[in-house]
């Protein structure tokens, strides 16, 4: 594979990658580490020596951390949103009491 100008190198798992993209070089080279040690772990622990076992056990990993962190983001909206409302409500029954 010839190596593009703007290509970045990543090691994920002992097998090279050149990645394009308009991500910043660090933020691509932190995924690949993320990656890399996420399929580490999951190797040891499992002691699985197939490559694209591990990779799919990684994914699922990862995908449970998305759901788990995208689940935290969203009950924090609402019960952001819920307090909002509530100093609204506080708020304009204040002004109503003021007038």
């Amino acid at each position: 594979m010839a190596k593009d100008p703007q290509s970045i190198r990543v090691v994920i798992y002992d097998q090279e990658y050149f990645m394009r993209g308009d991500l910043n070089q660090e933020y691509i080279q932190k995924l690949a580490v993320y990656l890399d040690t996420k399929m580490r772990s999951i190797a040891e622990r499992t002691r699985t020596v197939d490559t694209v076992r591990v990779a799919m056990l990684a994914a699922l990993n990862v995908a449970d951390e998305y759901h788990q962190m995208k689940a935290k983001y969203e009950k924090a909206t609402q019960d952001i949103d819920q307090k909002v409302g509530e100093y609204t409500e506080a708020l304009d029954q204040f002004l109503k009491d003021a007038v």
